[in-house]
């Protein structure tokens, strides 16, 4: 289906517009896909402050909370790869519109969820259905907006979305578990799901590759089983640290995993992705960014989140308070990045907004063990700013050149560094923080880390993205 345009370009299975700026039409799709990647970034989030309460009902004892976060994450990450895929080769709307419906049944379950099996089963199920909403719907995106200034924007409107559904999801978690219980925040998911199930089937345009290549099993096996592997191996050491052997070795398992996946990839007549692909600059230092700026900031929040509450004694409504302010720098930021990557390029804008982003993490080093809440509402709300760039400037990088049958591909990379970059922030920096003897210590330690290795990462970016003579 076709948004009316002046110019159209045909592609081999649906018409694929040239627009010169957003028709009606136009924003109505972008409305429901930008809506439901808003409703997968709430998820994440939204359920945090209610752990206590949920653990209390459920009869979920302090140390099995973690799972409430990590049978959500393990299927949400370890499938990205293999639904984009499919997506490419059966129809990324029919596969968008299932990934709707399971998400919004499995939010019904955890919503109504009478036991810990219950609401655990729940949670995964939400995983699997964001697992297959998230790469439909950037592919859905990607290839309904053509190259240039309206993917950028629509790319742009997107990021902003996503970082503000992540940050409202605090604010509004806190707020809905104190006036209408922990169930409340799921319900608010069904919510979502039906009203963009509704829309999506009358607007989108469905779209597949043209040829039907064989699934690449092996490669969907060993992939998913790493990206799970290693998944479970960090949400685990968030929550117990790396001391455990079934850390270790689940993580050794993964990345093992991951090494036959390149392996098979590389022998296979129609692989699940596309080495050369990974060989493009655009392609491998554009993620490269997207992971640094994901993890590292998911890092920074929490350690944020704990210096508030238990060095300066802020309440939870407080600490949202301030993580609201930064939302609405980071929506600031979206509506003028597409601007910014028409300017300069979206190499330069990503380049740039991760400097921004180390520089400006490295001032919340100058946060005090008695004061320091006005420094970290604004350092962190302007480090969201560049962060907001980077998320929106590496899509761009990503997915610029690459043909409309390998957008899934490209998209399904890009979604699974975000979960990824989102997943292994806080296991990897997060433990410093709460391992050592002072919490206030910990918490400079882990910023000091944090912006060097931000900074570090620009740099080698610019280097590998410069162009060559």
């Amino acid at each position: 289906m076709a948004i009316d345009t002046q110019t159209t370009i045909t592609g081999p299975h649906t018409a694929v517009p040239q627009m010169d700026r957003l028709t009606g039409r136009a924003k109505l799709v972008l409305f429901v896909l930008c809506a439901a990647q808003f409703m997968v970034a709430l998820d994440f989030s939204v359920l945090n402050v209610a752990l206590p309460a949920l653990g209390k009902d459920l009869g979920l004892s302090q140390s099995a909370l973690q799972w409430a976060v990590t049978a959500f994450a393990l299927p949400s990450g370890g499938f990205l790869l293999l639904f984009g895929r499919i997506a490419d080769l059966f129809g990324r709307k029919k596969l968008f519109l299932t990934g709707l419906a399971l998400f919004g049944t499995a939010s019904l379950l955890a919503t109504l969820a009478w036991d810990p099996a219950s609401f655990l089963t729940g949670r995964a199920l939400q995983g699997l259905g964001a697992a297959v909403i998230v790469p439909t719907g950037m592919s859905l995106l990607t290839t309904t907006f053509p190259e240039g200034p309206l993917r950028d924007k629509a790319l742009g409107i997107s990021g902003t979305l996503l970082s503000l559904g992540y940050t409202t999801g605090m604010v509004l978690g806190g707020v809905m578990t104190d006036t209408l219980g922990w169930r409340s925040t799921m319900g608010l998911l069904v919510l979502f799901a039906v009203i963009v199930l509704m829309l999506a089937p009358g607007l989108l345009p469905e779209s597949r590759t043209p040829e039907r290549p064989r699934l690449d099993v092996p490669g969907a096996v060993t992939v998913t089983g790493g990206l799970l592997a290693v998944i479970y191996a960090l949400s685990t050491a968030a929550q117990r640290g790396f001391g455990g052997a079934d850390v270790w070795g689940t993580l050794i398992v993964g990345l093992a995993l991951l090494v036959a996946f390149v392996i098979v990839e590389s022998k296979a007549s129609a692989p699940l992705v596309s080495l050369p692909m990974l060989k493009r600059r655009t392609v491998a230092w554009g993620n490269l960014g997207g992971l640094v700026t994901f993890s590292m900031m998911s890092a920074v929040i929490f350690v944020l989140t704990l210096y508030l509450q238990e060095t300066l004694g802020l309440s939870s409504f407080e600490t949202g308070l301030i993580f609201g302010i930064q939302g609405v720098a980071s929506a600031v930021a979206g509506a003028y990045a597409a601007r910014f990557i028409g300017r300069f390029g979206a190499r330069r804008v990503l380049v740039g907004s991760l400097l921004g982003q180390g520089v400006f993490i490295a001032a919340l080093l100058g946060l005090g063990s008695e004061s320091g809440a006005l420094l970290a509402t604004v350092a962190v709300s302007l480090a969201s700013m560049c962060h907001l760039g980077a998320i929106i400037s590496y899509g761009v990088t990503v997915t610029s050149g690459v043909p409309n049958e390998e957008q899934g591909l490209a998209t399904g990379l890009v979604t699974t560094t975000q979960q990824v970059g989102l997943t292994v922030g806080i296991p990897l920096l997060g433990v410093l923080a709460t391992t050592q003897a002072s919490l206030f210590d910990g918490v400079r330690t882990v910023l000091a880390i944090d912006a060097v290795i931000v900074v570090a990462a620009a740099a080698l970016i610019g280097l590998g993205l410069r162009k060559r003579a």
